[in-house]
């Protein structure tokens, strides 16, 4: 990253952050119980992972590339890593809070609640 400018750490920052959105989506999803998302009507949860994990790898290469001597202005504007980040935004806007009730059953924090609420 020699001759880089302010600039270019700005967008590097900016590639890391998103790498950092699309690795907590994709862990978030893996601690979802299959039977949530279509308790929620949303896509399977086999789905979600594909998705996820293609978006959080494009994500990680988005963010080594300028490590590498690429341009970061020129990696975050390219297709593949802006709908790596579009992936999990949809995941952690939509889905995660559509299943997000789902998520504690079984024991634990949610083992006293019935079927409308605490009791």
């Amino acid at each position: 990253m020699t001759g880089f400018g302010v600039l270019d750490y700005f967008f590097w920052i900016l590639l890391l952050i998103a790498f950092v959105m699309e690795a907590w989506a994709l862990i978030d999803a893996l601690t979802v119980p299959p039977n949530a998302y279509a308790a929620a009507s949303k896509q399977t949860k086999k789905l979600w992972m594909i998705i996820l994990i293609v978006a959080a790898v494009v994500g990680l290469a988005a963010a080594v590339l300028p490590l590498q001597g690429s341009s970061p202005v020129a990696v975050l504007f390219g297709i593949l890593p802006v709908a790596a980040f579009i992936a999990a935004a949809v995941y952690l806007a939509d889905v995660r809070p559509a299943v997000k009730p789902f998520k504690g059953r079984g024991g634990g924090r949610g083992s006293n609640m019935g079927p409308y609420g605490p009791w």
